[in-house]
């Protein structure tokens, strides 16, 4: 009996939690708007490959944001 009220509240906070996140993020009731760096990804682009064109001096070269990537560590082009 106490558990299924417990479960009932605790799922009812997280649709709570999701409605106001929508409320707020989504439909911006604050005002505001969404940066054009977040909304242009030429600028994401960019922003990476700059990123990766820093020289490490510390080790081999390695990838800057290695979970959008996947790899951990870049070999070395033969061009």
């Amino acid at each position: 009996m106490a558990a299924g009220k417990i479960i009932g509240a605790i799922l009812g906070s997280f649709v709570f939690a999701y409605a106001c996140e929508v409320t707020i993020s989504q439909n911006k009731i604050f005002g505001g708007t969404t940066p054009r760096t977040v909304l242009d990804k030429e600028w994401a682009e960019e922003t990476d490959r700059k990123f990766q064109s820093w020289p490490r001096v510390a080790g081999p070269p390695v990838v800057m944001n290695p979970i959008s990537r996947q790899n951990f560590i870049l070999k070395q082009s033969d061009s």
